[in-house]
């Protein structure tokens, strides 16, 4: 029988789908929930799942999900005992995370000192080289708080070779990233990138890297304790990306091999062990065709894309992070951790591929997401719900898992295709012709592959209303029609048990 967790209610400072994926958890656990709500979200989903609910503020996310001193209040009024901040919002604030623990609530995290060092990408680099972890050449000022002219930056690049990359030194998620091919550009682009980190990050520091031609995204994740043990739980891929931003991902690796893979987990174990990481996290590298790795930073949080790696290893990752931040072992060793099968994840989001996918917003009419053998759907809204212009575009993931990669793939072709999605434009006509993509199904997509084949990539616009929006939209008359509700005497007007028809010969008697 397992030991009843220390911990008892958590508030969940966080909205959409991560909220719902860490209410599932608490519940396993045997934790009560608490959900908060901006206005526009008094009626979504993990308001209603969660056992508690409070409304903490506007639309607007800085009046609302991001409100320190609201979050504390509302945790300390609901007696709760612990705060998981899912990811996006105040996961990575170091302040925020302080601010919980201050008030005598269990952070479900990495300690603050951990993620203000792993914040700033520049000292990320300066303890990773430290701890002999592959670093992309590149420059950063010595005195990061000091402001840097463009000749210094100019000189720097020049060492390094064209093409460079300008980065924010803090933050994260694509911002503040400039690609720079000739020192005639960097000027400019050195303006932009630190014109984007402020807004972005409230920081405008920014530094240098070699931008790597037909790089692979490849990042580990981690999990550590209290008590010393720091495991790897494999990598995932990244590469299919649009601007720095992830599409879709996937583990194992199709790019690795044995010993690739061996060798940047234990990079990643190093990482974590360099700065005494505790608590669930992904180390993120850039790796070549011709074999070599280098760190690219650290997230001291959960990822969007863990549901891959929980299908292939068989580790609910929200749960460790719970037990973890109550103090307790992880239960495993890692020669007890192994890949078995392939996973792959789609975003699905409310954009318009056809209008430099912009996001859409819009009532979901009709939300009817796949199901069947090997697919798994983490949702944070459904039908009747509405995308607003105040959060991310994400309405759902979706996540395939089969013995083989081909399987994966085509499980994910045939969960999209069965996704009905109606009252919002989506993106999944976009990801099914990337799945579709030769390049994609081969392995070969690296991080610049959309970017350079955008126009081939874009599905031909829709000329008619698709079938299943039109069967979706005759169920919907029938459900409101007067023969429905009048058949309702099981509470099915579908069953086929209360139909006198080929299925049953004779009708239930009135």
């Amino acid at each position: 029988m397992t030991t009843p967790l220390k911990l008892k209610k958590c508030l969940i400072a966080n909205r959409g789908e991560i909220a719902v994926r860490v209410i599932y958890a608490c519940r396993e656990l045997g934790l009560r929930t608490v959900a908060v709500y901006s206005q526009p979200d008094a009626d979504a989903r993990h308001v209603h799942m969660a056992d508690e609910a409070y409304l903490i503020g506007e639309a607007a996310a800085s009046a609302s999900y991001l409100n320190h001193d609201t979050l504390i209040e509302t945790a300390l009024a609901s007696d709760c005992d612990c705060v998981h901040p899912g990811y996006g919002f105040l996961s990575e604030s170091p302040e925020f995370a302080q601010r919980v623990i201050d008030a005598g609530l269990t952070w479900v995290g990495p300690v603050p000192a951990t993620i203000r060092k792993m914040g700033v990408k520049t000292e990320a680099r300066a303890l990773m080289q430290a701890a002999g972890v592959p670093l992309v050449p590149g420059y950063q000022p010595d005195d990061v708080d000091a402001a840097v002219d463009d000749t210094t930056f100019l000189a720097q690049a020049d060492r390094i070779g064209y093409p460079v990359m300008v980065k924010a030194a803090g933050g994260g998620g694509g911002k503040g990233i400039r690609v720079v091919r000739s020192a005639g550009d960097l000027p400019a682009a050195l303006a932009a990138a630190r014109r984007e980190a402020q807004n972005a990050f409230g920081d405008p520091r920014v530094f240098l890297e070699k931008f790597i031609e037909s790089a692979r995204h490849i990042e580990v994740q981690i999990i550590a304790d209290t008590h010393g043990n720091t495991l790897h739980l494999y990598e995932r891929e990244c590469s299919v990306q649009r601007r720095h931003q992830k599409i879709i991902e996937e583990t194992p690796s199709p790019t690795l091999d044995d010993d690739a893979r061996k060798s940047i987990c234990a990079a990643a174990v190093d990482a974590a062990r360099a700065v005494d990481y505790v608590n669930a996290g992904t180390v993120e590298f850039i790796a070549t065709t011709e074999g070599d790795f280098y760190f690219l930073e650290m997230n001291t949080r959960l990822q969007v894309e863990h549901p891959v790696t929980e299908l292939v290893t068989g580790v609910d990752l929200v749960k460790l992070q719970l037990q973890v931040a109550a103090g307790e072992r992880l239960p495993f060793a890692q020669d007890a951790l192994h890949q078995q099968g392939h996973a792959i994840e789609c975003r699905v989001y409310a954009e318009d591929a056809h209008n430099d996918f912009l996001p859409a917003t819009g009532t979901v009419q009709t939300f009817l997401p796949p199901g069947g053998p090997g697919v798994r759907v983490d949702a944070g809204v459904q039908s009747g719900d509405v995308i607003t212009i105040h959060y991310d575009p994400m309405i759902a993931k979706i996540i395939t898992y089969d013995r083989t990669r081909t399987g994966a793939i085509q499980r994910m072709r045939r969960a999209l295709r069965e996704t009905i999605l109606l009252g919002t434009i989506t993106n999944i006509d976009f990801l099914l012709s990337l799945l579709d993509n030769a390049e994609f199904v081969a392995g070969g997509v690296d991080t610049n592959y959309v970017d350079q084949h955008l126009h081939a990539l874009l599905p031909p616009e829709p000329a008619e209303i698709p079938p299943a929006a039109l069967i979706a939209l005759a169920l919907g008359e029938r459900a409101s029609s007067p023969q429905a509700e009048a058949s309702r005497d099981d509470g099915d007007a579908y069953s086929p048990w209360g139909r006198g028809d080929e299925f049953r010969m004779v009708r239930r008697p009135n």
